[in-house]
């Protein structure tokens, strides 16, 4: 008899809605219908309507890894379902449960003020907590599925909320479960399972050498700070000049295609990867083939780091892609080396 009363407040609509502001790239598209998820309980009647109307739709989050074309037909889901947690601990571990709409540098800082190092390798990468096991996000040795217990989303295949653990996200290097079903499952929540032990994760070149001076090993704050100053020095700020980071995934290749490179190119930059495989920085094989600092129009590569593209204002989506194309093809000439392109192209 109360069903109404007790019924979730549908989704904020907003017809043809300028999305400019909602993706780190700055790119002027517009959402025909923008629906404003505040709440996972608006999900399965608003999923069910745009089945009913044969819609089109789309997970927006923090808009940091997408590529948004002019315009974007159909539902664009902007979801902002916030929310953080303390679950449980024991003598190991701490579970926290956070909004899928939570700005993910936010709970990296969050995670510090409440005493649960770990994460902080992965400071001042844009976006949302949501969209981070999408992409399994990483950085400085760290990825995102290390850390993650489960997910909570609503799948609009079954038209139910499930609750993946951690083995069925099948998180990979910049892939998951979630990547590989592409609009299927709607992110809603992200339980992360945090170790109570804790050692500074240096491995990384740029991020030793911050502390190649300092005796005592650094603690958590010490390195959030050192990744922000170098994240913050070499990748642009999305505010001033629009990106979306890291534009290429780093190429994985076996040992044998990497020995060959690095009799032909001894300066080659890479890092172990699973036995048997070289990751290689994307970023200088870009620099090698001159692109660093190149701009083509409204579009170009970041002056102080090639492995971002940026929009000097009123680039489209086109321009970018034909940028990304021409270095893809310049990469794979003179490396013989394919470049992934990381943010999702919608």
């Amino acid at each position: 008899m109360n069903s109404a009363k007790n019924a979730p407040q549908p989704a904020k609509l907003t017809p043809n809605m300028g999305l400019k502001h909602r993706n780190s790239f700055g790119l002027d598209s517009t959402a025909e219908l923008a629906y404003e998820i505040s709440s996972s309980d608006q999900l399965p009647r608003l999923v069910e309507e745009l089945g009913n109307q044969k819609l089109a739709w789309r997970v927006l989050g923090g808009g940091s890894n997408v590529i948004l074309p002019d315009q974007l037909p159909g539902a664009t889901l902007l979801i902002n379902i916030l929310g953080q947690e303390l679950i449980k601990s024991d003598d190991q571990n701490t579970w926290v449960a956070i909004g899928a709409g939570v700005n993910w540098h936010e709970f990296v800082a969050w995670t510090l003020d409440h005493n649960l190092p770990g994460l902080e390798n992965l400071a001042l990468i844009p976006g949302t907590v949501g969209a981070a096991p999408i992409q399994n996000i990483g950085a400085y040795g760290v990825e995102v599925g290390e850390y993650i217990d489960n997910i909570e989303a609503f799948d609009s295949a079954t038209h139910a909320f499930v609750t993946l653990p951690q083995a069925a996200c099948q998180f990979a290097y910049r892939d998951s479960y979630f990547k590989q079903h592409p609009n299927r499952f709607i992110v809603t929540k992200v339980v992360f399972k945090i170790p109570n032990a804790w050692q500074a994760r240096l491995q990384y070149a740029d991020l030793a050498k911050q502390f190649s001076e300092q005796k005592n090993p650094p603690n958590a704050k010490q390195v959030f700070d050192a990744v922000c100053a170098i994240r913050s020095k070499k990748l642009p700020d999305p505010k001033v000049i629009g990106n979306a980071g890291s534009f290429f995934q780093n190429p994985i290749v076996c040992n044998e295609q990497y020995e060959l490179l690095i009799q032909q190119f001894p300066n080659l930059v890479s890092y172990p990867d699973t036995p048997g495989k070289r990751k290689l920085a994307a970023g200088w094989l870009i620099d090698q083939c001159g692109f660093k600092g190149k701009r083509v129009g409204s579009v170009g590569v970041y002056e102080n780091q090639a492995l971002v593209l940026v929009n000097h204002g009123d680039g489209k989506a086109t321009d970018i892609l034909n940028l990304a194309k021409s270095i893809q093809e310049e990469v794979a000439g003179k490396f013989n080396v394919q470049l992934e392109i990381e943010p999702n192209i919608l």
